[in-house]
Formats: structure tokens, C-alpha cells, sequence
């Protein structure tokens, strides 16, 4: 098989690079009962913070794989980021499915390289539409536990296993974390939100595997993003209409994952956390 990547360019892979507030996403769907038009939606924030940092790494010379679960999902992506100069490949990838994740990596693999950095971005809604009477644990299906826990932290495990052991034997790469505030410490869920409380395992791993393979000279690093991310489906929320001054630019989200993985390895940041200026941070 030839490979995508032929001219040998350094590999990003984005796992989660669609995003649920995109124009068609399921959160936007749930939140405005239809699709919304994104013609006038910055190309950068079209696609929430995957598409911001799969664009971003496109831009500074890396083979960008957009890992979604369902390949028309990045389709308009891919098309944006070939527009702008830079290189790309699609690759579905279901995270609840061992199968999938070793099946993706091998594709991955075989036709654009072993990555150079992994920025693992996945989302989801499970719980964001129970309605108020229903926010108490006792309510929540297991079910939608298991999906949040394979989201985040079955998930990323399976993923480092897929990447890490080459990152080690080269001595250089990233590993980093597309995390929320909710990784902070446990609290409540509230209504309208996800079932988020299994980022705290998310944050946790981050933390495990600093310890465990900083000294092999891969870089890991948790990003806690704290606020409502700009996207089609979120800018047009009330919250945000009314205070647009507590939105985050996904394009500048974008920047600080580069800035991450162009560190020198003298100074790493292993936890960046990301708070729009008129909020408090989150702890």
C-alpha cells in the first residue's frame, strides 16, 4: 500500500477532530432541533477545537489524520485544510471498539507514519439532554456510564497503547489531552450537561503517563479548556449572545496545543488550563 504521507511530513493525529457543536453535530441538533448554517462561521471555528488544532498542525507542516466515527463527518474539513496548503487523511474510528481503535492505527500506520503527536480531543453528550427532575445519580443509566468512561478513560488508554511504545523507542513525541473543567474535582451534574465526571480518570492518566514516559522523552500534558468553546451550535446560545466576552476562540485553543508540543524538553508544561478573561478559573 502506498502511503498518503509520501513526502514524509511529521504526523498529527487528531482523535475526536469533528466536533458535536459543528453546524450538524448531535449537541447542536439537541440544543437549536436542526442543522445550522455555517456559511458565516469563521473556516477555524467551524469545527470546535479538533478542527481548530487539525487545521493549526496542517499549517505548520504536519500530515493531519482527522479520526471521526464517521468519515463524512470531516469531509468538509479535509476539503478546508487541502484548500489552505496542507495534507490530510480521514480515518473512522469508533473509541467504544477495541477492534476500531487497533484497526485505525494500523491504517494510520501503513499510510501516513507512526505519529509524532496525538491530541486526544473526543466528546460527548451522554446525559446532556435528562431534564431537571433526573440530575441525581440515581437517574443516570449505566449505559450512558459506560460511554462516558469509554470516552474518557477506556479510550485514551486504548490509544497510548496504539502510540506510545514507538514514541518511546524514538526518544521524542506528544501525548496530549483535550480535557474540561470537570476534571478538576468531582461536582454535581447539572442539568443540560454531560455526564463529565469520568474526565477526572482522563486527567488522572494524563498524569500517570507523565510520570511514566516523560523520562523516554515523550511529552504529555492535560489542557483543561474552561468555558464554552466557540463552534456554530455554542455562538448562537443565549449565555453566549449575551456575554461573548466568555467565549473561547478555538483558533487560539489551536495555538496553545502547537505551543505544547513545541516546547523544548528542558521546560515541559504537563497541565495548561484555558480561561476566557472575564471568568473565574475553575478548581
Amino acid at each position: 500500500m502506498s502511503k498518503l504521507n509520501s513526502s514524509g511530513k511529521p504526523v498529527a493525529v487528531v482523535v475526536g477532530a469533528t466536533s458535536k457543536w459543528q453546524s450538524d453535530g448531535r449537541n447542536t441538533k439537541l440544543a437549536h432541533g436542526k442543522a445550522l448554517d455555517d456559511s458565516d462561521v469563521p473556516v477555524g471555528v467551524r469545527w470546535g477545537v479538533g478542527g481548530a488544532i487539525a487545521q493549526k498542525f496542517a499549517q505548520e507542516g504536519f500530515f493531519t489524520v482527522l479520526t471521526t466515527r464517521t468519515e463524512a463527518n470531516a469531509s468538509a474539513m479535509a476539503v478546508a485544510i487541502e484548500e489552505q496548503g496542507g495534507d490530510c487523511m480521514i480515518v473512522e474510528l469508533d473509541l467504544v471498539s477495541e477492534e476500531s481503535v487497533k484497526a485505525a492505527f494500523e491504517k494510520i500506520r501503513a499510510e501516513a507514519g507512526e505519529p509524532d503527536v496525538l491530541i486526544y480531543n473526543a466528546g460527548y453528550l451522554e446525559g446532556r439532554d435528562l431534564p431537571p427532575e433526573k440530575e441525581l445519580l440515581e437517574h443516570i443509566e449505566v449505559a450512558m456510564f459506560d460511554t462516558a468512561q469509554h470516552i474518557a478513560s477506556r479510550g485514551p488508554f486504548l490509544v497510548a497503547k496504539e502510540v506510545l511504545p514507538a514514541m518511546r523507542k524514538k526518544g521524542a513525541g506528544s501525548f496530549l489531552f483535550s480535557n474540561n473543567s470537570k476534571s478538576l474535582r468531582g461536582t454535581k451534574r447539572n442539568t443540560g450537561e454531560s455526564l463529565y465526571y469520568p474526565r477526572v480518570m482522563m486527567r488522572t492518566l494524563a498524569q500517570v503517563l507523565t510520570e511514566e514516559y516523560s523520562e523516554h522523552g515523550v511529552h504529555v500534558a492535560n489542557v483543561v479548556i474552561d468555558g464554552l468553546i466557540d463552534s456554530p451550535g455554542t455562538r448562537v446560545l443565549p449565555k453566549a449572545q449575551e456575554n461573548p466576552d466568555i467565549v473561547i476562540n478555538p483558533v487560539k485553543i489551536a495555538e496553545a496545543f502547537y505551543y505544547l508540543h513545541s516546547q523544548d524538553r528542558s521546560c515541559w508544561t504537563h497541565e495548561l488550563q484555558l480561561t476566557p478573561f472575564p471568568t473565574k478559573p475553575s478548581f
